[in-house]
């Protein structure tokens, strides 16, 4: 990923327990009876959703309790104040991001209507019959659904970039793929499931240079490391607040400006409207004619909150932090000697996601072992049932990381998968 995006960064190794009191949720005990105090939460399911600290939750209550109105239409202290915090969160959010203009940070309700929005929006009137989308087969569902409808609707087709048996892009056949009827590529930054990340600027240039425009699944990406998307120069963006600390029910779609000013209005209503008549209406300037009807004020304010948060953690010791768990429960799964097979690329090569299947156990038993140890891990297909049947397995395991997490809690995981394989050899 680029990076120049503004953030502190930690001159000695990043210590998560400096931090881990900020999470109340981090400090819950599970399965506790009478005379048992239960076993510690070691919440490895990240990739998700994040837990909030409390600076995040108090900025919810403090809006609830002291700023709320509705924002842009009153013409009273309260509503102004609610704007003002709303509009401080979309500008954190434009630096955060380092998008050029607060007008290309449209708040969405999350990764999937962002896409949505494009796939409806630009899709709907710059894709025809004939036209191809470029997707790869690593796409989360939020990524391939929106454009399998805009088939149905328009004709256009949709063909995938492949992927290698360790779950990387090949890239060696971008060139073949792109021809004058792709009109858009569509792709992950970092993969749900695999971790991959892939390498956006090549994409991006190689796109460009054959006239299609890039969207960017960016939601196992923004929270993780830093994003310039100036520099990556990417025509959309779209990622989540409830995978970055934040509230649920909260997004970011960035368009660069000359894209969305071209765009119709994704849905229709209040906020988004410059003037209403009986015979048709004149549509908002941007940012708010993407944002139809009361928008998701309290989740943005949030959002900026978590923003301040990730900043001042600073997102390089993030990054760092994420590796070293990465590698540490590579190690850790390796040592079992279960038959673990690890889906996606070597630690080095990807985000703090770490998927994987075992000869003796499904990925479901897994999880429910895992979690009687206090461990809480993904299991299933993750949203992407196309990648799943490419490696050939029906369902994964999956451990996925964030900064507040420890190199023990990683242990604590691997100590519980060895009782588990422990069980069912006694089975």
């Amino acid at each position: 990923m680029a990076t120049a995006v503004p953030t502190t960064s930690h001159a000695v190794p990043f210590d998560p327990e400096s931090i881990r009191g900020d999470f109340p949720i981090l400090q819950t005990r599970l399965h506790a009876t009478d005379g048992n105090s239960g076993v510690p939460l070691v919440y490895l399911d990240n990739a998700a959703t994040t837990q909030r600290p409390r600076q995040v939750i108090q900025s919810l209550v403090d809006v609830y309790e002291k700023h709320y109105a509705n924002v842009h239409r009153g013409i009273h202290w309260l509503s102004d104040q609610s704007t003002d915090l709303y509009e401080e969160a979309r500008e954190k959010t434009r630096v955060f991001i380092n998008a050029a203009a607060r007008e290309e940070v449209i708040f969405s309700y999350g990764t999937t209507e962002g896409i949505n929005l494009v796939a409806r929006s630009w899709g709907d009137a710059n894709v025809k019959a004939g036209d191809e989308i470029l997707l790869s087969e690593m796409e989360h569902h939020a990524n391939l659904v929106p454009w399998f409808q805009l088939a149905e609707r328009t004709g256009c087709k949709v063909r995938h970039l492949p992927i290698t048996d360790d779950g990387q892009l090949v890239l060696d056949a971008l060139p073949k793929m792109l021809t004058d009827r792709t009109k858009l590529v569509a792709v992950t930054a970092v993969s749900n499931v695999l971790g991959t990340i892939n390498p956006l600027p090549e994409i991006i240039r190689q796109a460009h240079a054959a006239g299609a425009k890039v969207l960017v699944d960016a939601a196992q990406s923004v929270p993780h490391m830093r994003t310039d998307v100036q520099a990556l120069d990417c025509d959309f963006l779209a990622f989540s607040g409830h995978k970055m600390l934040g509230p649920s029910g909260v997004g970011i779609l960035y368009g660069k400006r000359e894209l969305l000013d071209a765009m119709p209005p994704f849905l229709g209503g209040g906020s988004m409207i410059r003037r209403v008549r009986l015979d048709g209406f004149e549509s908002a300037d941007l940012p708010a004619k993407f944002e139809a009807g009361t928008p998701p004020i309290v989740p943005a304010i949030g959002l900026g909150a978590a923003i301040d948060y990730l900043n001042q953690v600073g997102l390089d010791a993030i990054h760092a932090q994420e590796t070293l768990l990465t590698l540490k429960a590579h190690e850790v799964l390796e040592g079992l000697d279960a038959g673990v097979r690890f889906l996606g690329p070597e630690p080095a090569k990807k985000a703090g996601i770490v998927s994987f299947t075992m000869k003796t156990m499904h990925a479901h038993d897994i999880a429910q072992l895992l979690d009687r140890a206090g461990v809480a891990v993904r299991a299933g297909h993750h949203c992407t049932m196309p990648l799943h049947k490419r490696l050939g397995v029906t369902a994964s395991a999956r451990a996925s990381f964030y900064f507040y997490n420890t190199t023990a809690e990683v242990e604590t995981f691997g100590r519980a998968l060895g009782e588990a394989l422990r069980i069912f050899k006694r089975k």
